[in-house]
């Protein structure tokens, strides 16, 4: 278990700098969440020292356990840290609006020209940026996550699970469980008070018009409840408003995806497109607040909660379990990405630049996405693709 200077809390910050960061990261993080991850790693551990990385893989960890957008949630995390409650809404709220601004202008175009714009060169440069930051960070989180033989032989089931399909909330929890069992077996069978102190701390047709008001409480209850990255939502997306509800056709939940995967920031901001699209700007408005509402709020209350949990033995061999298969899981949805991104010799080539970049030079991750758009933009107009 990681103690001492993971309870440390940092000097306070001023919330013109929180604004200052997470709008820059706002506006750079591409990838989705095992990139931001790594984004905010880079920065908030290595580079700014806000918090130590045993603090950090606690925050992974509890927003791995959390309903919500998970990258969204540790920005919030940062932010409070850094700020207290006011750097929790400062935090969110800047790393979300980049991505906010973005999509609306594309609803907006989508719904008067019926297109996108053309975005796929500068994501073919971006994405094997983002294998190489991800990397850098499974490798950095993993160090210190996976320090003894036992948690890697943890981690490696972990990722053998998630191959065969198991889903990620159960690997969470039962990495947690096991490795309480693990290592403070004996306390759990000689004190049950222990146990109970430990548990009781935790107590129409589609295409037409929707109502604005619907739009945001169907949000709102996605963002309370759904557990998971966008692999999670998509599936959800579609059985309630194509098939249940008949609010939008394949083809539009398809673009909605395209717009967010094309813009920086959350993945969840595909609430923003679609409530766009069914009650247009108060749609958007509505459904965006909708979506990530209960995340400020699960953050709020948990975020003076995590550091009485690494204290007690048993929770902190939880959180240990729980933070070997979170760094096991961001690995796995890195190798999945890196089959997605690197499809050919430029896309490799980019990706070994970017690796070498990253693990030599240790270049702030800013510059290596605005370098990959760059490269990418200049490799599709030359037709090497």
């Amino acid at each position: 278990m990681a103690k001492g200077n993971s309870e440390q809390t940092p000097s306070r910050g001023r919330l013109s700098e929180v604004a200052r960061e997470f709008l820059r990261l706002g506006f750079v993080a591409y990838g989705g969440p095992a990139a931001h991850v790594a984004m905010m790693e880079e920065d908030f551990v290595r580079r700014r020292a806000w918090v130590t990385r045993e603090r950090f893989l606690d925050l992974l960890g509890a927003v791995s356990l959390l309903p919500g957008p998970s990258s969204t949630e540790l920005a919030i995390y940062l932010g409070e840290i850094r700020a207290g409650l006011a750097g929790l809404i400062v935090a969110g709220g800047c790393f979300i609006l980049p991505a906010t601004i973005l999509v609306v202008a594309l609803a907006w175009a989508y719904v008067e020209f019926g297109a996108l714009p053309q975005v796929s060169g500068m994501l073919f440069g971006i994405k094997p940026v983002v294998v190489a930051l991800v990397a850098q960070a499974v490798w950095n989180l993993g160090r210190t996550a996976l320090r003894t033989v036992p948690l890697m032989v943890l981690a490696g089931v972990v990722i053998a699970l998630a191959i065969a399909g198991v889903q990620a909330l159960l690997l969470l929890l039962g990495a947690g469980f096991l490795w309480l069992v693990v290592r403070e077996g004996k306390l759990l069978m000689t004190d049950r008070a222990a146990i109970g102190a430990w548990l009781s701390m935790g107590g129409g047709s589609a295409g037409t018009a929707v109502g604005a008001l619907p739009v945001f409480f169907y949000f709102l209850k996605i963002g309370a409840v759904l557990v998971g990255s966008g692999y999670v939502l998509l599936p959800v997306l579609r059985a309630d408003l194509v098939t249940k509800l008949h609010w939008l056709t394949d083809a539009q939940l398809l673009d909605a995806v395209a717009v967010s995967q094309a813009t920086p920031g959350p993945f969840f901001t595909v609430a923003t497109f679609i409530g766009y699209l069914l009650a247009g700007w108060k749609g958007g408005a509505l459904a965006t607040i909708g979506m990530f509402v209960p995340a400020f709020v699960y953050v709020g209350v948990t975020s003076g909660f995590l550091p009485k949990l690494r204290r007690s033995p048993l929770a902190g061999a939880f959180l240990d379990g729980v933070n070997a298969a979170a760094v096991a899981l961001m690995a796995f949805v890195g190798w999945q990405f890196t089959r997605v991104a690197l499809v050919n010799l430029p896309a490799f080539a980019l990706g070994a630049a970017s690796a070498v970049l990253v693990f030599r030079y240790k270049v702030n991750s800013t510059w290596l996405v605005l370098g990959g758009a760059i490269a990418g933009i200049l490799i599709s107009s030359l037709g090497w693709r």
